[in-house]
């Protein structure tokens, strides 16, 4: 068994260390609380997954790159509080070394240790995070991820892509293509005819849309959309709140990497948008919410007011459709594949978030008239 203890003391951390618990319930790296003695600082402890981020030396370069850009702009405003509104990742030991942090211009800020990556960084007091959202945290949150890509736009290091091609539909197309030709689990020629006919309504359904949702990949062939520093996993639960519910800070930092805006704008609303969850079947009940639409979409383009282009801001629906109609591709394409990426609980989940998917894209689409009236708006 890993000891835990013998790993964050490998980190320049302050005070001794008292207690090592586990926290939250991400689905990609395990995390702990480390609780020290004394009024030395909390730390938050966590494995790296380098089954899905194989490269961690990029992704550990990305982090550190942003969070002290991030550090440097606000220190420039003269901010308050600046280590509970970026995260500070605690660099390595040298050797022998006791409390001191490192001095060198770079020092790892992570370690391999009985075959597994670790990294330590300051735990944030008296913070939050929230499952669900509402308009006002909506609004919040746009805001929040706004400034967040602003304050990057002029990043001077060079980021990698942690996951490559992470957010490109056409590549998305390509694997469902793969898995149909393929079709190991033997699901579009199974003996049930019911089955069969609804499979082959959304490998047509996604046909139909295929080439208008790869709009974001020509747009950059023909030089007219850039990629930016963007979060790429703009979920709820990955801004941190302070007491008051105002925002602190962005937070799992693990995707930060060159995309399109799309990324950030489009992903919060494929889940904040819907009323239920991605896997639901009661698609009576799947639908894309204005309200939220409206409410993340003044806080975005406030937050983005310095930098965004009118071809990003015109196309903002469409990224709001991009996202549930990609995550629905991912999603039938494991089920033909036979579920070898997304886990299951039971044997039809991953048709169950197609089917999911599919209906909020739809209901998406329905509204770009409203959405693109609403942007048109706000000047």
């Amino acid at each position: 068994m890993t000891d835990l203890k013998k790993i964050v003391e490998l980190f320049a951390i302050e005070g001794e260390v008292k207690e090592i618990k586990p926290l939250g319930n991400g689905l990609i790296n395990d995390t702990y609380k480390v609780v020290t003695e004394g009024g030395a600082p909390d730390y938050v402890l966590q494995r790296i997954n380098n089954a899905i981020f194989t490269d961690v030396d990029l992704l550990q370069g990305n982090i550190e790159a942003v969070t002290r850009h991030i550090r440097k702009k606000l220190e420039a405003e003269g901010a308050e509080d600046i280590d509970r509104k970026v995260l500070r990742f605690i660099p390595l030991r040298s050797e022998g070394e006791k409390v001191e942090v490192l001095m060198s211009e770079k020092p790892k800020t992570y370690c391999l240790e009985d075959g597994k990556f670790w990294r330590v960084s300051v735990f944030i007091n008296d913070a939050y995070t929230y499952e669900t959202v509402n308009p006002e945290y909506s609004e919040y949150a746009g805001e929040a991820f706004g400034n967040f890509e602003a304050m990057l736009a002029d990043i001077p290091d060079t980021l990698g892509e942690t996951i490559p091609d992470f957010h490109n539909m056409e590549l998305r197309l390509r694997q469902l293509v793969e898995a149909v030709r393929e079709d190991r689990a033997g699901r579009l020629h199974a003996d049930d005819k019911t089955e069969n006919q609804e499979l082959h309504r959304i490998l047509e359904d996604i046909d139909k849309y295929g080439v208008q949702m790869c709009k974001a990949e020509q747009l950059h062939r023909e030089g007219k959309l850039p990629k930016r520093i963007c979060h790429c996993d703009t979920k709820v639960n990955n801004m941190m709140f302070d007491e008051d519910g105002k925002i602190l800070c962005v937070i799992d930092l693990d995707t930060v990497m060159p995309s399109y805006v799309f990324s950030d704008f489009g992903d919060f609303l494929r889940t904040a948008a819907n009323p239920v969850a991605e896997d639901s079947p009661e698609l009576d009940k799947v639908d894309f919410d204005m309200e939220i639409f409206k409410a993340f979409t003044r806080g975005y383009l406030k937050g983005t007011k310095p930098f965004l282009s009118p071809i990003e801001r015109e196309n903002l629906p469409y990224a709001a459709c991009l996202f549930p109609f990609m995550q629905a591709v991912r999603f039938f394409a494991d089920y033909i594949g036979g579920d070898t990426y997304y886990k299951i609980k039971y044997p039809e989940h991953n048709l169950v978030r197609t089917r999911n998917q599919m209906k909020l894209f739809h209901s998406a689409l329905g509204k770009v008239p409203e959405m693109t009236s609403f942007i048109e708006s706000i000047r």
